[in-house]
Parts: C-alpha cells; structure tokens; sequence
C-alpha cells in the first residue's frame, strides 16, 4: 500500500494473553488490513508494543499495549482487472456471483487491487457509479472471509432499485454456518441492536434491548444437524448489519466457526471437532465458516422474481462430509 506520512488514525490493543507471535496479533485485531500493509507497519515502525517499535515475529507475554499509527492513503481509484469470477446470472442491468473466501468487495486502506470491484469493472466495464469511484456497482457486501451469493448493479436505476429493496427488507437472505456450540434454543429468533465498541474499533457488540447508537437487527435460525458440539445452522436475515450473524449466533451459545473475532479460535483441524488429540494433521478450516447460500430479489428492471443459490464452498462440504452433518429430511 501507498501512503502519506501523515497520521490519519491512531488504535490501541491490549494483548490479553500470551504466546502469540506480533504480527499474528496484528493480523487478528486489525483484520481489515491487509497482510501486507500490516508487515509494512512494523517495517516503518509505525506498530508498536508498549510504546516502542515491535517485530514482526516478536512473542507476547500478555498484558502489553499494541499501538497502530494508520497513514493517510494516497488517493486511490478502482481499475478493472483482469480475475476469475463465479457469475451466477448476468443481463444489462444486474450480475449475481458467488463470490470465494478471501475476496474483498472494495478497495481500502490496505487492499487497493484484486477486489471484487476490480475483477467486476475487468469483466463488464459498465456498473453504476452511486458508490463512488470506488464502489462502483456495490449494493451490498460480504465479509472478506464469508462466500456466496452477491449482487452487483450495471445501472445506476439498476443500484437505486436494488437499494430500495434491501432497505425496504424484501431482499431475502439466507445463510448456511457451521458453529462452535449448539444453539440454544436449536431454532428461533435474534432480534436487537448491533454497536460499536468503544475500546476495540473492528469488534462489534450484541444488546438484546435498544441502546443508543445502535442499530436494529433481526435474524431467524434453525439448526439443521448437529455432530457433537457443532452444528449445521440456516440463517435467515431480516437486516443486514455488518458482522449481524456471527454476533446473533454467538449470543446464542454458538460463534460460528473459526471467527477469530467473536469465536474459540482462527483455525481448527477434524481431530480438534471430535475431541481427539490433534497432532500435526493440516486445518480443515481457516476462516469463519459462513456462506451466503441463497439470495432472492425482484429483478430492478422486470420486477421477475430471481431466486440464486450457490453451492457450500469446497472448506465447508469436507467438512461437512467428514463430521457427517447430514440434514435430515
């Protein structure tokens, strides 16, 4: 990434418990940076660990205070560029692709290329410029880690159309997570309001009552199989807040798995489901577990009814098949 010399933010971390090498920790806390931007921190010194520059490979001992200095950006712009994409539907006005793990939809601090944005204007040159130079097309997002079912708009009347629907919440979206825990109850509904925490900027926090600066949420569930203490869970959104499932299910005794933000750990191998020893076995996981498995809208030119469904991701099936989650009919 390139940027200024000018500070534009300042985070603070407390390391909570030790072993963790610093840029792990880093990786962790401040997701929405990119692997690279984050080594080019500590290279400038601009990571620091009790107030003084850090290593990249330096172990915590726990109790320390992890500071970021966040650069200004330089100005940035999407460009098309030329990566895969898993399209699902496309016409004049709207394209629907099952977008992988790993893939940012916009460019940010920290991921100026190869997002879904720049793969999209590589494909069809022509989306909607409501979102600026660069969120041209972006009705809605996934997380970075989250696969699945998206729509982009073509058109600004294609994006204006589409909006309406996700605010008016005809939009329906349903979601497939493999959890740490069984639900409780194994079917029902969250509802209440979603904020941010003051002490930690990335991470996000649950109220089941209305608070201020809140934003209201709603989600149906049902558990669709169980092997131990993970589950098959489906989610039906009602909202869409940013990080909305992985808190509504972990306010019900089930953080989906492998969330490092809201859930036991970032990686877990099959040994380590089924309570064995774990060995030297590679992860079956390593990114939360969460798939967005169907998407359904009016079409923004037609007003057909379009209903989308993308298979579970190759990470989810194996696991899936191995755990032998089998839904039962």
């Amino acid at each position: 990434m390139r940027y200024q010399t000018t500070i534009d933010e300042t985070r603070e971390f407390v390391v909570e418990t030790g072993g963790e090498r610093f840029d792990k920790f880093l990786g962790r806390v401040a997701p929405d940076f990119s692997r690279t931007f984050l080594q080019q921190l500590v290279a400038d010194g601009l990571a620091t660990l009790n107030g003084k520059a850090a290593k990249a490979g330096q172990k915590l001992r726990g109790g320390e205070t992890v500071g970021l200095q966040i650069p200004r950006p330089v100005e940035m712009s999407a460009a098309p560029e030329d990566l895969p994409l898993d399209i699902l539907y496309e016409d004049a006005t709207v394209i629907v692709v099952n977008k992988p793990a790993g893939l940012v939809a916009h460019p940010s601090p920290g991921h100026e290329t190869g997002t879904l944005v720049n793969a999209l204007l590589g494909h069809c040159r022509d989306l909607s410029g409501i979102g600026g130079e660069l969120r041209p097309g972006i009705v809605h997002r996934l997380d970075r880690d989250t696969t699945g079912c998206l729509v982009a708009a073509k058109s600004d009347a294609a994006h204006q159309a589409l909006a309406a629907q996700f605010a008016a919440r005809a939009v329906r979206k349903k979601y497939l997570a493999i959890t740490r825990g069984l639900p409780r109850p194994p079917a029902g509904k969250v509802e209440g309001y979603i904020m941010r925490q003051a002490a930690d900027w990335q991470r996000l926090r649950f109220v089941p009552r209305e608070s201020s600066g809140g934003k209201y949420s709603l989600t149906f569930y049902r558990t669709l199989a169980t092997r131990g203490e993970v589950a098959l869970v489906e989610c039906d959104l009602k909202t869409g807040r940013t990080h909305q499932i992985r808190l509504h299910l972990k306010s019900v005794g089930a953080p989906v798995l492998c969330d490092a933000l809201y859930g036991r750990e970032s990686e877990i191998t099959l040994a380590t489901l089924r309570g064995e020893k774990a060995g030297e076995a590679a992860p079956l996981m390593t990114r939360q577990a969460l798939h967005a498995a169907e998407l359904a809208f009016a079409h923004p030119l037609t007003g057909e009814n379009l209903t989308f469904s993308a298979p579970l991701p190759p990470d989810m099936q194996t696991l899936v098949e191995r755990l032998e989650l089998k839904v039962e009919s």
